[in-house]
């Protein structure tokens, strides 16, 4: 017998909070685990990677079976995927990693997008990176360019219930982890070894 799968809410705040837990244990045994290959500057997508790991373990563990991790992901119902910036320009984008379900549970297929920059890129890349969560944690795109139905998906990307911007600042230490949530940053932290 099947296990009955979590319905995962746009709306909620608890889901939010369950799924910022998830990270945070994998982004801790990703830190402990891997601080080798974050300590040789290798590239953010090696990175990911290595995060990708310990965050498919933290699913298997919680027994979510129907959501999926991809990483430089930049597919939308067979489309380039795209948002729509607050300026409403159309921006193709490509995701460093997110946890969906690949089309598969049109009420909430996206859960959890994570965007990762070393401290030393500039600050017009970093903010890119902000905007693009903002427009990925947003429920619609002012309701008159489309209305989310349940049954469509939209044609620009959006409803991830958490968006993460994650900074590695390897000389110092340190990691910058903002949450993003319904188009707004609403936590930070620094963590440092």
């Amino acid at each position: 017998m099947k296990k009955e799968q979590k319905v995962f809410r746009y709306d909620s705040y608890e889901d939010f909070l369950y799924l910022k837990k998830l990270f945070e244990r994998a982004n801790k045994n990703f830190l402990k685990s891997d601080f080798d290959l974050i300590a040789s500057n290798v590239s953010e997508q090696t990175l990911c990677s290595a995060l990708k790991t310990r965050f498919e373990k933290q699913l298997e563990l919680a027994g979510i079976d129907d959501y999926f991790v991809d990483l430089e992901y930049n597919r939308n119902n067979g489309k380039i995927k795209t948002v729509i910036e607050d300026d409403l320009r159309i921006v193709n984008i490509q995701c460093d990693f997110i946890l969906h379900s690949r089309g598969h549970n049109i009420l909430q297929d996206n859960l959890l997008v994570l965007e990762m920059k070393k401290t030393y890129r500039a600050n017009k890349d970093k903010n890119s990176d902000r905007d693009r969560l903002i427009a990925l944690t947003k429920s619609t795109y002012n309701n008159d360019i489309w209305s989310y139905d349940g049954k469509t998906f939209p044609e620009h990307v959006c409803r991830y219930i958490i968006g993460i911007y994650y900074e590695l600042d390897i000389d110092r230490h340190k990691i910058l982890l903002e949450f993003y949530r319904q188009g707004q940053l609403v936590s930070n932290t620094i963590l440092t070894s």
